[in-house]
């Protein structure tokens, strides 16, 4: 009679976390630092559409490495989340610690009760009225979550790229200032940059990353994508962005529905989603 194959609860754990370790080591990293007007998001991402920065509500980002359909489906359940509590509540109510605890108690059911664990490490970020309220959460593959003061790092060379942010980081920094230390610390361990030493690029260009704020001067949602010119100015790169040249005879006074606005003017409403805000306290939204 064969014995039945026995592993200790302790022995399960421990090979799960290193399979969802290994997964989120093959990740290129992502920097989430906080600046003078709110929270900078830095990803080195060549992809145009797979996002791994996005909005979950009106002052509240989601940040992610590991793989893409696991943190995909997550971030649309926080998005849902959110705009179910908003709209049966208040939107007072939906705060970066609410998604951070749903996220955590998700992981922490999947990693327990599953057999394959997700292979992913999120960011919850939300932007306050000052500095001083800033909110940053980080979220482990097994529900661990950990309030970070200051920036948090995730992806395969994280430890590396949070020892340059600590030499190079320092509160109240501008737009442009922090950019700059998050590029350093990503071009730092980045396989694209490999090659510096004999003669490849020392730094990651604008066509490699994927770079996002929450603005605190914006007064509905905070959320904007920094593409095109405005990327290329901050990165001080000398250019200044393809851009496609309106008919003659017609100048649109607001982008196409869907085209990301870049920075803009932070009293300017938003209309680069669709629908502008009605002033009723609940904006029109295709989210």
């Amino acid at each position: 009679m064969t014995m039945p194959y026995y592993a200790s609860a302790e022995q399960v754990m421990r090979d799960r976390s290193e399979y969802a370790r290994k997964g989120i080591s093959r990740g290129r990293s992502v920097a989430v630092v906080t600046y003078a007007d709110g929270v900078l998001f830095i990803a080195e991402n060549p992809s145009s559409t797979l996002h791994k920065v996005g909005e979950i509500y009106d002052r509240i980002g989601f940040a992610a490495v590991g793989r893409y359909s696991e943190f995909e489906s997550l971030r649309v359940a926080g998005v849902r989340l959110a705009d179910v509590r908003g709209y049966s509540y208040n939107r007072r109510d939906v705060t970066g610690r609410v998604i951070a605890n749903a996220y955590a108690q998700t992981l922490g059911a999947i990693f327990t009760e599953q057999m394959k664990p997700y292979e992913v490490e999120l960011c919850v970020a939300e932007v306050g009225e000052s500095p001083e309220r800033d909110q940053l959460y980080r979220l482990t593959f097994d529900g661990s979550v950990v309030d970070e003061p200051d920036f948090v790092v995730m992806g395969g060379q994280a430890d590396t790229v949070t020892t340059h942010l600590r030499e190079n980081f320092h509160r109240g920094m501008g737009l442009a200032d922090a950019l700059r230390v998050g590029v350093d610390a990503l071009s730092a361990v980045s396989p694209a940059t490999a090659g510096a030493g004999d003669g490849g690029p020392t730094r990651l260009t604008a066509q490699q990353l994927e770079v996002a704020v929450l603005d605190r001067r914006r007064p509905k949602r905070a959320f904007r994508r920094v593409v095109g010119a405005a990327l290329h100015t901050l990165l001080g790169d000398g250019q200044t962005g393809e851009t496609e040249a309106p008919p003659p005879g017609h100048v649109p006074s607001h982008p196409a529905p869907g085209t990301p606005a870049g920075l803009g003017d932070p009293a300017a409403p938003d209309t680069a989603g669709g629908t502008p805000d009605t002033g009723d306290g609940h904006p029109q939204s295709d989210r």
